[in-house]
């Protein structure tokens, strides 16, 4: 069984920073990709960033050069580093092992970001 905490979240003025944090339970950490996530208001939900097992990362275009994700396996923990916040990075942003495909059980249940201009 997984179970997935994200923490991290708040509300941050334009040009601001914030560190998203997962923490994970259960087995399959470590050798799993890892997601974020942001689904805006009326919006689905969207691929940040993810880092795969060995700390591979790949980044969308619209936070690549602002958000760093990073993880540390021994704390079954993976981090995302926002900064240069723009008031478009605002929505709940969830963590995901694994993949999307994989089912409701391996989502974190969101933490909300907000930036104002």
């Amino acid at each position: 069984q997984v179970q997935l905490v994200e923490s991290g979240g708040g509300l941050v003025q334009a040009g601001g920073s914030l560190r998203l944090s997962c923490a994970a339970s259960g087995v399959g950490f470590s050798i799993n990709p890892i997601g974020w996530y942001r689904q805006s208001p009326g919006k689905q939900r969207e691929l940040v960033a993810e880092i795969s097992g060995s700390g591979r990362t790949n980044y969308q275009d619209a936070w690549k050069g602002r958000f760093t994700i990073s993880r540390d396996n021994a704390k079954k923990t993976v981090y995302l580093e926002m900064t240069s916040l723009k008031p478009e990075d605002t929505g709940v942003y969830y963590c995901n092992l694994g993949a999307p495909s994989w089912g409701d059980a391996y989502w974190g249940q969101g933490t909300q970001v907000t930036v104002s201009s």
